[in-house]
């Protein structure tokens, strides 16, 4: 099928994301592993290419992803480098799993027999990631007694292997690390508990993005490495750390798209649904044809601004599903098929995730991973 990228697209730097991700590998001990969390698909970014860029690093283990679909996307993809699913499975699911390799999440004991019934019945071995919870209170095994017993009787199952024991921080992005802290360790007291039954974990991981960045302690065996792999920052009190110490991500991701029209348009005109903005001046008026069914957030209506030759042009009324209108009265070289970047960079001028999730009231994970499927993906340096 042709596409034409013209009236929009979000250029990914693949480049960008390997750098990224180098950066994150250089605060982690030698020998710790890295896994890049490339769920949502990839975060908006695209799961199977950036993959295959990255699958050849020595020092990425495996990937991670949320869902049984995304494991069996990059499997198919040609992706043999393990494979975590960080959430739960159904049922309908585990044969495919298995059949794969895919690694599984198990985070009570009625879903690790349900693995351990299946994988006996097929007689293929289930790697296992137990899931603990210390604090996130979303997914995994309480760590407590009670459980090290539950987690003994799941692996004298011999189609069950113990591959890796992680947990995930609720406040690992926060300056204040009393509470991740906490966290780490009820985690260390559960592995050693699973230790005294002897269970021993090949892979015992703790660290997302905002670990990496602060809390060493937290590095362990491997790294999970999400929202900085691509470019973005996993909170405010992050961004001033990453300052302070002279660590930089590159965004990877530039979402342009290009002039379709341009009108003059009378003082005292309204503009756009419900007519929510009444000029106070003769207005040129520029629409670009992009819209909320694209993921650019309805949110920012009379308050987003785009970059047009360099400039920034701020949005008049309503975004519309399909399109939406900029003022460039000011900018008056303006011409239809001019380039108009929605995120990203321009003539040294630059809109970023987190401009746009405080204006529109998301945030920046939220924003790319909501770019919709209908804006293609460019794979290239120019991002």
């Amino acid at each position: 099928m042709e596409i034409d990228t013209k009236r929009v697209a979000a250029k990914v730097s693949l480049d960008a994301i390997q750098s990224n991700l180098a950066v994150m590998h250089s605060l982690v001990p030698e020998g710790t592993k890295c896994i890049p969390v490339i769920k949502a698909d990839g975060y908006g970014h695209g799961a199977v290419p950036i993959a295959h860029r990255l699958e050849p690093l020595a020092y990425v283990w495996g990937f991670a992803v949320a869902t049984a679909e995304e494991a069996f996307t990059l499997f198919d993809s040609g992706v043999r480098k393990p494979i975590l699913l960080l959430g739960g499975v159904f049922e309908g699911s585990i044969d495919g799993m298995l059949a794969r390799g895919i690694r599984f999440c198990v985070s009570d004991a009625l879903q690790g027999r349900m693995v351990a019934e299946r994988a006996k019945e097929l007689r293929i071995p289930a790697n296992i990631h137990v899931a603990v919870d210390t604090g996130m209170h979303r997914i995994g095994f309480s760590p407590d007694e009670g459980s090290a017993d539950a987690v003994k009787a799941l692996f004298e199952d011999p189609y069950l292997i113990a591959e890796g024991l992680f947990t995930h921080y609720a406040r690992a992005d926060e300056e204040d690390l009393a509470a991740a802290l906490s966290q780490l360790k009820r985690y260390l007291a559960f592995r050693q508990m699973l230790t005294e039954r002897g269970i021993a974990f090949r892979l015992c991981h703790t660290a997302n993005s905002a670990s990496v960045l602060h809390f060493p302690e937290a590095h362990l065996d491997a790294v999970r490495c999400g929202i900085t792999m691509y470019g973005l920052t996993p909170s405010d009190e992050m961004t001033a750390l990453m300052e302070e110490n002279g660590v930089c991500f590159r965004p990877a991701m530039t979402l342009i798209s290009h002039v379709i029209h341009l009108a003059e348009i009378d003082a005292g005109e309204e503009i756009g649904y419900g007519g929510t903005v009444t000029l106070t001046r003769k207005t040129r008026i520029a629409t670009v044809p992009v819209g909320y069914a694209d993921g650019f957030p309805r949110m920012l209506s009379g308050k987003g601004e785009v970059l047009i030759r360099g400039k920034r042009a701020k949005i008049l009324g309503r975004i519309c599903m399909d399109q939406f209108m900029a003022d460039v009265t000011d900018i008056p070289e303006v011409s239809c098929g001019d380039p108009v970047v929605l995120l990203g960079r321009m003539d040294g001028e630059e809109i970023t995730a987190e401009e746009i999730g405080r204006l529109s009231g998301r945030f920046n994970y939220e924003l790319v991973c909501c770019i919709t499927s209908r804006v293609p993906r460019v794979y290239g340096e120019g991002a």
